[in-house]
């Protein structure tokens, strides 16, 4: 009896149907974090500045403040002589008013004192006793940064979609923000099934292979802005198979398995999702990835990848990556995110399917590697893929072609 495979989708009605599935049973969602905790989190809604910033007029440089006026014609070979009525540090004020002859010496971030409109680096100014020499000429606004002069009350200061980096979170904290609104982290679960899977730090018989797939997967969901987590191997059984997928979504929103996805006897998977729940995609006309299991079971996505590293790893970037990041609201245009260049081989491809085929960028010459989906080594080496409509047979040496680049 030859591979039977349901509800097979060609690329783009399959791409159509999972962002559909993301947009019905995956809404964004935000939750407030500490902003001390912020970093690389992922702004949930508009910010606007609670207050000016600087609060105050303050001074840029230690020296002098002073009436600008005070100092015009000061020079070194004829310095304006002051009365220093006060100090002040920074977080420190005065009563005191500067007037006409008169300053106050102040320090970096200090606030201006009344009447003064410009500061006299220390390094142009020679003090004695209660007075200073002004060495010269300052003008109006020199060395102080003026009320609002950064930030004004009630501006948009960062949007919805920006990604808090040490600069945002820094003003933030200027608007005196504790926490702030950010979008929660979808949570995404990862499985290996599959007779021959070991886990690593474990013997080796012959006939078994290391997971590989696993927390490659989780690493690549994380990178889309998830909360992922490596859930552990199970065997090609049904029974196990099943309460391994029931116990694994009653913590997380999305569940990624990988292996047992094919329409043999391995075929476990594609059972379960029939009895708990529905399926909806079995089965893309691509090249590699072809037996992948799209289903929902209480209102949660599953989705099931090739056990084969290459085909998990293409399949989750080409349907799975775009989704799951718009839904962790990061804005990142995978369409857009490519370079051209010539071929540097030529690729046959099967006629009636998209095919994947990964490729290494070197300036513009884009070099495929011929491995096949099993192979490990290639997904070290590749900087992206290259897609081959379905109705293309041959992509010849010096064609020009586009590389999708990974995450």
């Amino acid at each position: 009896m030859g591979t039977e495979f349901l509800k097979i989708k060609e690329c783009d009605e399959a791409q159509d149907i999972i962002q559909d599935l993301f947009d019905k049973y995956c809404k964004p969602e935000s939750e407030e974090i500490d902003c001390e905790d912020a970093y690389g989190r992922v702004l949930f809604n508009d910010v606007y500045s609670r207050m000016d910033f600087p609060p105050f007029d303050k001074a840029l440089k230690d020296g002098f403040a002073i009436l600008s006026e005070d100092s015009y014609g000061a020079s070194e070979e004829s310095p304006n002589t002051l009365e220093i009525i006060d100090f002040l540090e920074a977080g420190s004020i005065t009563d005191k008013v500067v007037e006409k002859g008169k300053c106050v010496e102040i320090s970096t971030g200090a606030a201006m004192p009344e009447g003064a409109n410009a500061v006299v680096m220390v390094e142009y100014s020679e003090k004695f006793d209660d007075k200073v020499n002004l060495l010269t000429t300052a003008t109006p606004s020199q060395d102080v940064a003026k009320k609002g002069s950064d930030i004004e009350e009630g501006n948009l200061i960062l949007k919805k979609g920006d990604v808090l980096n040490p600069g945002k979170i820094g003003v933030l904290l200027s608007q005196g923000f504790k926490t702030i609104e950010v979008y929660k982290k979808p949570t995404v679960g990862v499985i290996s099934s599959g007779n021959e899977i070991t886990m690593q730090g474990e013997d080796l018989p012959f006939g078994k292979i290391y997971d590989v797939n696993g927390n490659m997967i989780k690493n690549d969901a994380v990178s889309c802005g998830a909360d992922a987590k490596f859930l552990g191997v199970v065997r090609d059984n049904y029974e196990q198979v099943k309460e391994k997928i029931q116990d694994s979504l009653k913590d997380v929103d999305i569940l990624l398995c990988s292996g047992g996805t094919s329409a043999g006897l391995g075929d476990v998977i594609k059972h379960v999702l029939d009895e708990l729940g529905e399926v909806h995609i079995h089965g893309i006309s691509v090249q590699p990835g072809k037996p992948t299991i799209v289903g929902v079971i209480d209102e949660k996505l599953v989705i099931g990848l090739p056990g084969n590293p290459v085909s998990a790893l293409m399949i989750f970037n080409a349907f799975v990556a775009p989704p799951l990041t718009s839904l962790s609201g990061i804005k990142k245009d995978f369409e857009k995110k490519v370079v051209k260049g010539v071929m540097t081989r030529r690729i046959h491809s099967p006629v009636g399917r998209m095919q994947y085929q990964l490729v290494k960028v070197d300036g513009d010459d884009i070099h495929p590697i011929f491995k096949d989906s099993g192979a490990i080594f290639s997904l070290s080496t590749a900087d992206g893929y290259v897609k081959v409509e379905k109705s293309v047979e041959l992509l010849d040496e010096g064609e020009e072609v586009e590389v999708y680049l990974f995450n």
